[in-house]
């Protein structure tokens, strides 16, 4: 079985351990044992979830690194002072950068926590990212009323890395004309269909996704922001879960009229709500589905709201498997506009914040300006 991220913790309980690397002698461990060990004891990957990470002595010469890799691809922070000339030069870059220790404090307000989970997803990409030859096509559908975001939501379409992309744009009682120059500049293939304005937005997106020739459909709404790597980590999330559907965490929200971000690590009920776990909740810009299931599923229902929610109800009633990771790619953004489909008060979001800043403050993994 592969080792996954799958139970990651984003408050660790403990400090730093030692990661090194044994000859299985006798007085160390309780068995023979050679290979990467954590203080004295073979790592079990359950076991280290509560630590803050893991702090790399390197042997005196060069030995195997799949067990240290191994912990890599489980998402445990691993922190080195250096890394010797036989550590692969990106890995020892990753290895090496100890930024995400210089903040200090516990906590799901810490903000040392989400600078360590942010350390351990680079490890996750490194060795869960797919090589080019096995790089699905995603087709990103994307429905829109406000033709002003389209040029930006193209532009944040066509930064995204180690993806290959079709762009399916549904106007929703927009004329083509008004969005020409942001379509034709876009460096991305684009197809779109033009509805009325009286169309139902699932409609419009089924619409726009009848056209899909991609390996996966991904949902993308026109108002939020998504990280380069966006796409890329929900791949990389349904290769190693498994998962017909996989999403993010709807953790980061941008509250416009407040000028405020805002995080949010629990539900409103005040129980917790984890990444990288099998659940029946993703954010719903974030949906991404190999295009046999959504096809399967009839796609989205055909309603003017609570779409994204209802097509996940009718995966799971279907027997879909559906996966949560990361959300720090991505960030909703909350206006007073009633365009939102998602109609909550800025109130909801102050009361579920865990933290909270003036300002845009993204996690440092959306890569913005």
């Amino acid at each position: 079985m592969s080792v996954t991220p799958c139970g990651f913790a984003r408050t660790p309980e403990k400090g730093l351990a030692r990661l090194h690397w044994s000859e299985g002698r006798p007085a160390e461990l309780p068995r023979a044992f050679t290979g990467w060990a954590v203080d004295g004891h073979e790592p079990d990957v359950p076991s280290l979830r509560p630590l803050r990470g893991l702090e790399i002595e390197w042997p005196d010469r060069e030995v195997p690194l799949a067990g240290l890799v191994r912990l890599a691809a489980a998402g445990v922070p691993l922190t080195a002072d250096d890394a010797p000339a036989w550590v692969p030069p990106e890995l020892a870059a990753l290895l090496t950068d100890r930024d995400w220790l210089a903040h200090t404090g516990t906590g799901p307000r810490s903000l040392a926590d989400l600078r360590r989970e942010e350390h351990s997803v680079r490890l996750r990409r490194l060795t869960h990212r797919l090589p080019p030859s096995r790089t699905p096509r995603i087709s990103v559908v994307m429905s829109t009323r406000r033709p002003a975001l389209v040029a930006g939501a193209l532009a944040q379409m066509a930064r995204q890395r180690d993806t290959d992309i079709e762009v399916l744009l549904g106007l929703h009682g927009v004329p083509f004309e008004q969005v020409r120059q942001a379509v034709e500049s876009c460096p991305l293939p684009v197809t779109w269909v033009e509805a009325p304005a009286t169309t139902s937005f699932g409609e419009v997106l089924n619409e726009a996704a009848a056209l899909a020739a991609g390996d996966y459909v991904a949902k993308w709404d026109d108002d939020d922001w998504y990280g380069p790597d966006h796409l890329a980590d929900l791949i990389m999330a349904a290769s190693y879960s498994g998962a017909d559907i996989v999403g993010t965490t709807a953790e980061f929200f941008y509250l416009e009229p407040l000028h405020a971000t805002i995080r949010r690590t629990t539900f409103a009920s005040g129980a917790a709500y984890p990444s990288e776990v099998s659940s029946d909740h993703v954010a719903g810009g974030t949906i991404l589905a190999s295009r046999t299931i959504f096809q399967d599923l009839g796609g989205f229902p055909a309603q003017p709201r609570a779409v994204d929610r209802d097509f996940l109800k009718a995966a799971q009633a279907a027997g879909a498997s559906i996966y949560r990771t990361h959300g720090l790619g991505y960030v909703l953004r909350r206006t007073l506009s009633d365009q939102h489909t998602w109609q909550l008060p800025l109130a909801h979001f102050l009361k579920v914040a865990t933290n909270q800043w003036r300002g845009f403050r993204p996690s440092l993994l959306l890569e913005a300006a």
